[in-house]
């Protein structure tokens, strides 16, 4: 999963929708208002004629609920639209017992498929900050697999992180710092503009900072990794404040996935489209 609705879409039936629908007592109408709604998520409505021969029949709607494509969706944030609308129709057709069933098959099934938003009464969706994190990181993957190169350096820092399993050794952390840094450089080396040969050109090249402190934070931790013993180079002992550990390699692995935005900036994150306008 990508931790977003549009890829988690084709569960929705049997988590959602069956279980909301089928249930004794629901108007048998739900079906054609709940398509009525999700039309409007499409990239491409179906013409006036087609949609209203679906929305007349009850079987028709239901069946086109069950047929309709993650494909077909115009953006994530269309789609949350349709979630949180969902509500208001299910109000209107039977009130708070139908909408409190909604709201809690919305947050299980959230749950279940680690999407990155959180749901607040009556039935509003907004992005959290793991999930936000979680969809730079699998945007940077998806990234890196369209290119030969980009994808053995991911490839590299990832088994570097499975390798701690073995145990979250100083030389270990070491590694994964030093894979991930070899990815970030080469990410700003493909940049669009970029021709410089040394990081610290590569990011005067890149166009997309907000300020030129993070331009030179990014430069100065890149310092770090080279001064640092083991890491890049064999470093200055005396420059070590303490030996490195896990709290270190989690928290330059989050800093660094974060800077990657700004290095290629063309990065394909969901959760920033759902907040655009």
């Amino acid at each position: 999963m990508r931790g977003d609705f549009i890829g988690s879409w084709p569960e929705t039936w049997e988590a959602i929708w069956r279980p909301l629908t089928e249930t004794g007592g629901i108007p048998a109408d739900v079906y054609c208002d709940l398509y009525r709604e999700l039309v409007d998520a499409f990239a491409v409505r179906p013409s006036i004629e087609v949609l209203a021969d679906i929305i007349d029949d009850q079987h028709q709607s239901r069946q086109a609920l069950i047929d309709s494509k993650a494909a077909q969706f115009s953006s994530e944030k269309a789609l949350v639209r349709f979630f949180e609308s969902v509500n208001d129709v299910l109000d209107d057709l039977q009130g708070q017992e139908l909408t409190d069933r909604y709201f809690d098959l919305l947050s299980a099934f959230i749950e279940k498929y680690n999407l990155g938003y959180a749901l607040r009464r009556p039935c509003a969706l907004s992005p959290t900050l793991p999930g936000m994190f979680a969809d730079v990181a699998e945007a940077l993957k998806r990234l890196t697999s369209g290119n030969e190169h980009l994808a053995s350096l991911y490839r590299a820092h990832e088994e570097s992180v499975r390798d701690l399993r073995f145990g979250a050794t100083e030389d270990r952390i070491k590694t994964c710092i030093s894979k991930q840094f070899m990815m970030i450089e080469a990410i700003a080396a493909s940049a669009d503009g970029v021709t410089a040969k040394t990081f610290g050109d590569m990011c005067g090249q890149v166009q997309s900072w907000p300020h030129a402190t993070v331009r030179e934070s990014l430069k100065k931790l890149y310092g770090f990794a080279s001064d640092y013993p083991g890491i890049r180079h064999a470093g200055s002992p005396e420059s070590k404040l303490h030996d490195v550990g896990a709290h270190d390699m989690a928290a330059i692995s989050i800093v660094l996935t974060g800077y990657a935005v700004y290095l290629a900036p063309k990065l394909d994150i969901t959760l920033a489209s759902f907040m655009a306008d």
